[in-house]
């Protein structure tokens, strides 16, 4: 469940009838606990309560302590709760008491309580989330309200969409998204005084609307007509007395078609919920990423996973310039003349987003930036000054229509809540309407349109006006804008999806951004916003920060694309290596990601940031290590003393030279096939998983004797007729030996050790095995006759920060590659003492294994399960191969690529090899 449907199970659960007996099964039953779980807890087979009031107790272990008071004992259950040895040994992170009048509850960890009415407990449910698995932040737990208005505008727009099938058409859908804009700015409006009075909106609707809401849609139409309709024009518009009261609104948020779609009963109802909740509490940092899945039809089965928390983005905006404007503001103290400066310099100060979504790093980086000219305003006794910051400099593209409009929505709410923190609500409300006319969204292909036409440099940009906000021409900027001496910062969170998930589309917008020499087939999407952001920065002083997977700086991309992007004077001057990047959904996993910051050469200071470990640097490069600037490149030989590692071998049959273990055994007690014609054979999949398999293996010799037997001759055919007919001549002219693998790169006599083709980010090693004499290895990496301590060096953590940085991803798994890292892998020449402690670590390393069959190399390497023994011996690993290089263990992966680096560049220039690629510095 994600964080909207338990919204939904909460608020249900809170307008039903008290149930004190029911009460706490349903209450786990809302957060996603399935039935079975339930059941046992009902018969006390996982119940550890050891509370005795009337209706006992509910304690689910590492979760949940739930007692139904007495009435008006609550206060007294909950100290109960918590005094409870029982609470203590069940490691419950939370007690909840109530009588279904008053509800009262506590975080144990943090202390965090609630104490409400019972029927007010769904504004709370965000504290709970934990017990669905889903760890949240901060601000969703005090905005309960965007998730709960989120869920009842989803509800009204499908039901709009029932009633009005045309308006989810294509050709309508547009002016569906602009009426729910427009409704969001009512509700938002009628309970912030904007209307004259609270409930204004929805109580007009519900006075003057039949209950049959067979004429909702023209009391909305009149009232939206209202707010498109100037004081001295209001005698000859003829409004309704009911309407008229509504003010003048302008900002083309009302202007164009006013049509309205016609509500059902079940629809007008809906809209009268929505607009009773208490919309003083929008969040636009939260509502307005979540608002947009209301919208689009992939997002909806998702409501609500979609949210980017306010830390993330301050990770981008932080470093990008906030972090700078703080420091100014401390060095400025209270002097007046520097107060000032700082205040002129942020009033020209320009932030874009060229992927801005419904506007969450625009509305950040405003509200960040108020706080400080707050700061500004109270040293120099300015409290309640107007704002110099004007929404126009928050700029930003998006693709899809309503995302755009809900980001300007976004900012004009928060600049209203900002006056009203800042200036009060008085002054917040005379300067709010009308709206001002300029819209600073476009809406259009940020790879495709010209970012120089959004922020110019210096001067004037496209000034182009429309009457309608919802009908401007698109790749267009719609503003004003003098910025004479201003900066631009360009940050966002730009779609990520790698190249075998691209559109056709999408592949094309991605090589519009690169030289036509530069194929990008390879590359992630998000490639193309560092290349647009680059070619900006050509033009100007801007510098940008784009949150991205951290695919990008690693594997093949990095030597294809960052010299490219990184050429003249431009150069990474922060970076944040990987850390999660999460959403609302229960146990969802999070996707790691890097922050990339680009400016020029020398104008920044550099720092290298890797989980907790911040690095001041000279340089910093494409792989985001303090002061490495090399690129590795593929090799065909390995550039130190490691035996040869190759792919497997390919079948090429289509399936009729393997067999399942089971179709093995039939086959050889059938037809009693000479065994050695069957050999062992393992891909990734198989090694890792336990799963036995056999392969039908034929020498040149041995063709004759083989195609006697019916069952191998019968295979041969299929083999045969399978490669003779296929459109690629290579594999065509397989036909002749059907009886061979079709690439072989094995005798078939040979001890394997294998390695895994690809590798989950999660686990801490890379899968490697010793498999038996005489095993094909196929889909993954071998080395042949190899000595036992390439295990150990192939199975280190030393070998796998090295994968993980070079070798690169696909989707979400570390993809292996013997040419980028085994041929590149830097190690000096060991010594015989070396071979033999490291051979040792390897043949503990398969003992520890062993003392766990018939557990796989899944089972074991689990990384919540891995067992003692097994992380013992590689720790033990881990220490010899790092004495080798250092003489003590390397404190984080970042010294180990530090230190691998240093020796590969040295290698490689050592071997007279062309040397890795580097930046001139």
């Amino acid at each position: 469940m994600n964080a909207v449907e338990i919204e939904k199970a909460i608020s249900d659960l809170a307008e039903q009838p008290f149930d004190a007996e029911e009460f706490p099964y349903l209450f786990l039953q809302a957060f996603g606990n399935k039935e079975t779980t339930l059941k046992r807890l009902r018969r006390g087979d996982s119940n550890k309560s050891d509370f005795d009031g009337p209706w006992g107790g509910v304690l689910q272990t590492n979760n949940i302590h739930i007692a139904v008071a007495a009435p008006g004992e609550v206060p007294e259950t909950l100290k109960r709760l918590k005094a409870s040895p029982a609470t203590t040994r069940a490691k419950a992170k939370f007690i909840l008491a109530t009588d279904g009048d008053t509800f009262e509850a506590e975080d144990l960890a943090s202390g965090e309580t609630v104490a409400c009415a019972y029927a007010d407990f769904p504004n709370h449910f965000g504290l709970f989330l934990p017990l669905a698995g889903i760890t949240t932040v901060k601000q969703i737990r005090d905005n309960a309200f965007d998730i709960r208005a989120t869920r009842r505008l989803n509800q009204l727009y499908v039901e709009l969409l029932s009633t009005n099938p045309d308006w989810g058409t294509d050709a309508r859908r547009p002016d569906m998204n602009h009426f729910m804009a427009r409704l969001i700015f009512c509700f938002f409006a009628e309970d912030t005084d904007i209307f004259n009075g609270e409930g204004v909106f929805t109580d007009t609707i519900a006075q003057m609307s039949a209950r049959d809401a067979s004429d909702t849609d023209f009391v909305i139409g009149e009232i939206f007509r209202a707010m498109n309709t100037r004081t001295a024009e209001r005698a000859a518009a003829k409004l309704p007395r009911w309407a008229d009261h509504f003010p003048y609104v302008n900002g083309g948020l009302f202007s164009g078609s006013l049509e309205v779609p016609r509500f059902s009963r079940i629809a007008r109802s809906y809209l009268l919920h929505i607009g009773n909740l208490d919309w003083k509490q929008i969040n636009p940092d939260i509502f307005g990423s979540m608002i947009q899945a209301v919208a689009d039809d992939e997002e909806r089965g998702a409501l609500g996973m979609h949210y980017t928390s306010v830390p993330n983005i301050l990770k981008v905006l932080n470093p990008l310039f906030l972090d700078d404007l703080r420091e100014t503001l401390e060095a400025a103290g209270d002097n007046a003349r520097k107060l000032l400066n700082l205040r002129n310099r942020m009033a020209r100060i320009r932030v874009f987003d060229p992927a801005c979504g419904s506007g969450n790093f625009l509305v950040i980086a405003y509200k960040e930036m108020r706080a400080i000219e707050a700061e500004i305003n109270r040293r120099r006794k300015e409290d309640g000054r107007k704002s110099d910051i004007p929404l126009t400099n928050f700029r930003g593209i998006e693709l899809r229509n309503f995302p755009a409009e809900i980001a300007r929505l976004a900012l004009i709410i928060a600049e209203y809540q900002c006056d009203v923190v800042y200036r009060g609500q008085k002054e917040a409300l005379r300067d709010f309407l009308p709206l001002d006319a300029q819209n600073w969204i476009t809406c259009g292909n940020a790879l495709r349109i010209d970012w120089l036409s959004i922020c110019p440099p210096t001067g004037t940009g496209v000034a182009h006006k429309a009457d309608d906000l919802f009908h401007t021409p698109l790749d267009q900027a719609q503003i004003d804008f003098e910025n004479e001496g201003g900066e631009t910062y360009i940050c966002g969170n730009p779609p990520y999806k790698g190249s075998q998930d691209q559109s056709k589309i999408q592949k094309a917008d991605l090589q519009s951004t690169f030289p036509m020499d530069i194929g990008t087939g390879s590359a992630d999407y998000v490639m193309g916003w560092f290349a647009k952001g680059a070619q900006y920065l050509r033009s100007t002083q801007a510098q940008f920060a784009f949150v991205a997977t951290n695919s990008i700086h690693q594997g093949r991309q990095v030597a294809r694309f960052w010299p490219k992007i990184l050429k003249s004077d431009l150069e990474i001057f922060f970076s944040d290596r990987s850390f999660k990047w999460s959403n609302l959904a229960a146990k969802k996993a999070a996707v790691i990601v890097s922050v990339i910051a680009v400016g020029h050469r020398g104008a920044r200071e550099k720092k290298a940031l890797d989980g907790e470990l911040a690095r001041n640097a000279d340089f910093i490069g494409p792989y985001l290590l303090p002061n490495v600037k090399t690129v590795v490149e593929e090799s065909r030989t390995t550039i130190s003393a490691l035996p040869k590692m190759s792919f497997g071998s390919m079948p090429n049959d289509g399936g009729s030279l393997l067999l399942r273990f089971s179709e093995y055994k039939e086959i050889l007690k059938a037809n009693q096939i000479s065994s050695k014609f069957i050999h062992p054979v393992a891909g990734t999949n198989e090694f890792i998983k336990g799963i036995e398999r056999r392969c039908i293996w034929v020498a040149d010799s041995e063709h004759a004797e083989a195609s006697r037997d019916p069952h191998l001759s019968e295979r041969f055919d299929r083999v045969e007729k399978r490669r003779a007919t296929s459109p690629r001549l290579a594999t065509s002219r397989l036909a002749s030996t059907p009886y061979k693998f079709g690439e072989i790169r094995q005798t078939g006599n040979e001890r394997v050790i294998i390695v895994a083709k690809t590798c989950s980010e999660n686990r801490e090693y890379l899968p490697a095995d010793l498999l038996p004499i005489g095993t094909i290895v196929t889909e993954a990496f071998a080395l042949l006759d190899a000595p036992l301590w390439s295990l150990s060096i192939a199975s280190s953590r030393l070998h796998k920060s090295w994968m993980a940085t070079v070798c690169g991803k696909m989707k979400t798994d570390y993809r292996y590659s013997n040419t980028l890292g085994w041929n590149t892998f830097p190690i000096r020449p060991l010594t015989e003492k070396q071979k033999a402690d490291l051979t040792r670590c390897a043949e503990d390393i398969l003992l520890a294994r062993e003392a766990h069959f018939p557990a796989t190399i899944a089972d074991l390497y689990d990384p919540d399960a891995m067992p003692e023994n097994l992380r013992a011996a590689h720790d033990r690993n881990d220490e010899v191969l790092e004495r080798i290089y250092i003489g003590r263990r390397f404190r984080n992966d970042t010294e180990r690529l530090e230190k691998l680096f240093e020796l590969y560049t040295e290698m490689t220039a050592t071997a007279g090899q062309s040397g890795p690629r580097a930046e001139k510095a």
